[in-house]
């Protein structure tokens, strides 16, 4: 099995040492996971970079919501791009749709351009896609190294027969990597049953808060945002069950 098949997707320092120390072979690095990732700070790259080995990747996605981006939404890519191979990212993770759910492959073409010589992702806005095997045609041919997906349902479970028959047409010219929803409970059925060799998670638990005084009667985001003295972070525990089962099945 090759080194990096198990990708933790993390939004603090605290969870990336926790990722490496779990066995993670890699990090997608970003804020706001309950958005679904967005780009993170360039502190937070600088830090995580300083304290762990694994390849880092980082997220490049200017906003939550659709992934069909204004001029100006493109030129904070862009130099979002540049900053974050200047401050040490591995790879990068991005990726853009037409109006009518097809890879913009113009913009594409372009953002690949800026993120060389470092491999890049294209990430779940391939769940949003007209067609599938089509769009999987354009990454290729595009030279992506890597699709992330959850086969275009709501869960890489749910989008498993999916997942499976873009493993077959990728015939090894692309790296399916299969995210979304992965647990202890349901990665073997998933790996067995994709073929894919990589998966993504965020092995996630929560932990208490350890501020003292609260007032809980304030909340910082809007109504469906997380709790403000809970924390999600990457579980040690987790990603070493999961890198297990991996291990067992592949």
């Amino acid at each position: 099995m090759a080194e990096g098949f198990l990708e933790v997707c993390v939004d603090s320092v605290e969870s990336a040492v926790n990722a490496e120390r779990g066995g993670a072979g890699r990090l997608e690095l970003c804020s706001s996971l309950l958005e679904g990732g967005l780009t993170p700070s360039v502190g937070l790259l600088q830090v995580v970079k300083q304290n762990v080995k694994i390849p880092v990747y980082v997220m490049i996605r200017p906003r939550g919501g659709d992934f069909l981006y204004s001029d100006q939404e493109v030129e904070v890519m862009r130099r979002d791009i540049e900053l974050m191979k200047s401050h040490g990212a591995d790879g990068l993770v991005l990726g853009a749709l037409t109006e009518n759910g097809r890879v913009n492959v113009e913009l594409c073409t372009e953002l690949l351009a800026a993120s060389r010589p470092l491999s890049v992702t294209f990430h779940r806005a391939f769940d949003m896609v007209h067609d599938p095997a089509v769009a999987l045609e354009s990454l290729i041919s595009l030279g992506f190294q890597r699709l992330l997906t959850s086969g275009c349902d709501s869960s890489a479970l749910e989008g498993l027969p999916l997942i499976k028959r873009l493993v077959e047409q990728a015939k090894g010219r692309i790296t399916i990597m299969p995210g979304g929803g992965i647990t202890e409970r349901n990665l073997q059925r998933i790996l067995e049953g994709s073929g894919a060799q990589e998966f993504h998670c965020s092995a996630r638990s929560s932990r208490d808060s350890d501020m003292k005084f609260r007032n809980t009667g304030v909340v910082m985001g809007a109504s469906f945002s997380a709790p403000e003295y809970s924390l999600k972070v990457a579980d040690v525990s987790k990603v070493r069950t999961l890198n297990a089962i991996a291990k067992n099945t592949l």
